[in-house]
């Protein structure tokens, strides 16, 4: 039986995956800051963990606890909204540390296993802005083109043992809290000058008649990476990310 260890599960795309792989016949282990484990349906297969990817006593209990996985999910993920003026270094530095350096770090931890048995896959869930760029995001697209950078140079050096790396880039998704979390992260702090604009995005998205992205989509593109060794390196999740890919 195949194992799979996907980083934030408790809500979003990450829960969807687990759902996902669960309902296919995979043995999931589940992360997230605070478990929950009525949020998954109950199987022998599951295993709901505690995980801060920022924190390296957390990741080294969750690898331990997780034993032999076949496929990481790097998922986890926090959003910021601001103009580059509103965003402190320190929140700069937080978003960082868990969208790029927890990707890093999780990968770090789980490649050795998968080196010894010269087979696995690492799953990188990064973002669709990082093909078209948008207002009020450099911040938070600047941690995902990191990753997606990472993915594309470390799927090199992992190809001689048979390891493979991908990323999934989903687009804007209403049925998840992420964007949400990211506008209310902005709270009172938009810079001077930037109010209209600012203004401007939110009545842009609220009119919106875009296509967007499902979890299910995300799940399914998840899943392709995970499964299918002749997938390409980005798979653009959800309709809005698939046009957007198409049309760069």
């Amino acid at each position: 039986m195949n194992t799979i260890l996907i980083t934030g599960c408790s809500s979003g795309f990450g829960l969807e995956t687990a759902r996902l792989f669960l309902d296919r016949g995979w043995a999931v282990a589940a992360t997230m800051r605070t478990p929950r484990e009525d949020v998954l349906p109950r199987s022998e297969r599951l295993r709901v963990l505690p995980l801060d990817v920022t924190d390296p006593d957390s990741i080294a209990r969750a690898v331990d606890t997780a034993g032999p996985v076949d496929v990481l999910v790097n998922n986890a993920g926090v959003g910021l909204l601001n103009a580059l003026e509103g965003v402190s270094m320190d929140s700069v530095r937080e978003v960082f540390e868990t969208n790029t350096l927890g990707t890093i770090a999780m990968t770090r931890a789980v490649l050795p296993q998968l080196r010894e048995r010269r087979s696995g896959v690492v799953v990188n869930v990064t973002s669709s802005v990082t093909l078209r760029p948008l207002h009020l995001l450099s911040i938070y697209t600047a941690s995902k083109a990191a990753v997606n950078a990472f993915t594309e140079t470390l799927a090199l050096e992992l190809a001689p043992f048979n390891i493979r790396a991908r990323l999934v880039l989903p687009g804007r998704s209403p049925e998840t809290s992420f964007g949400s979390n990211a506008r209310a992260r902005m709270g009172m702090d938009i810079p001077n000058g930037y109010g209209e604009l600012a203004a401007q995005v939110f009545a842009g998205w609220q009119q919106s008649t875009e296509e967007v992205t499902h979890p299910q989509d995300v799940a399914e593109a998840v899943w392709r990476a995970a499964t299918d060794p002749s997938c390409p390196m980005r798979l653009p999740a959800g309709a809005d990310a698939v046009a957007w890919s198409e049309a760069g």
